[in-house]
């Protein structure tokens, strides 16, 4: 995958001018995080419909409709009083509904007989700044902490922004959480989704050394 729009740039507050790499701070909002979530689900989990939940504070951080417009997913039915709830649909027939709803998974899907339930968070991406950095990790944390107080009906997902440190929690957190039935995946700025895997010798490593899905000599490649 490879979106250009995901990531909203601002100027930083005058408390962290300087705790960026480059003069703007580099927003992945957590409706973001969703959204592209819900874009791996359709193009690599072979479903045909996503339902992604979120809350007022999201909508008003990110463009829901005017991003998927521009997907060519047409909205086709409205749902709630926003003006980006509804059902979303492209040519192909795959459905993204948004429907802002609280006590379920941000990001819900059927594939392959099972449900695969996620809980998503966003974060400043390009950010050297303490409070924003651990902001980051708390946020993975309280994904993981979300799931495992949630009923498993399937397939459990948290899912995170990708930066270096989101990456070293989410390899030191994956043992434990995929021996409660949870996954971790990261999403990059311009959408990539990478998996996360227990590293070697760890009871849930299923063989081979430590890694993430599709790491190659260049770096980090889209999972497709």
């Amino acid at each position: 995958m490879d979106f250009e729009d995901l990531v909203t740039a601002l100027a930083p507050p005058p408390k962290r001018a300087g705790k960026s790499d480059g003069p703007h701070e580099h927003h992945l909002y957590e409706g973001a995080v969703m959204l592209a979530y819900a874009m791996h689900l359709l193009r690599t989990e072979d479903a045909r419909e996503v339902r992604i939940h979120p809350d007022g504070e999201h909508g008003k951080q990110f463009d829901f409709a005017g991003w998927l417009a521009r997907r060519d997913f047409a909205k086709v039915s409205t749902l709630g009083s926003t003006a980006y709830g509804g059902v979303y649909r492209n040519a192909a027939g795959q459905t993204i509904t948004v429907h802002p709803k609280s006590g379920v998974g941000d990001v819900v899907a059927e594939a392959g007989g099972r449900i695969i339930s996620a809980e998503c968070k966003g974060g400043i991406i390009n950010t050297r700044h303490p409070g924003q950095v651990s902001r980051l990790y708390k946020g993975l944390c309280e994904t993981v902490g979300l799931l495992m107080a949630m009923p498993a009906q399937g397939r459990q997902v948290a899912v995170a922004p990708l930066t270096e440190g989101t990456l070293r929690l989410a390899e030191r957190l994956v043992p434990r959480c995929a021996l409660a039935g949870i996954e971790i995946a990261l999403v990059g700025a311009r959408g990539q989704v990478t998996a996360v895997h227990a590293p070697l010798g760890s009871p849930s490593a299923a063989g081979g050394r430590g890694k993430i899905d599709n790491i190659s000599a260049g770096g980090l490649r889209d999972l497709r």
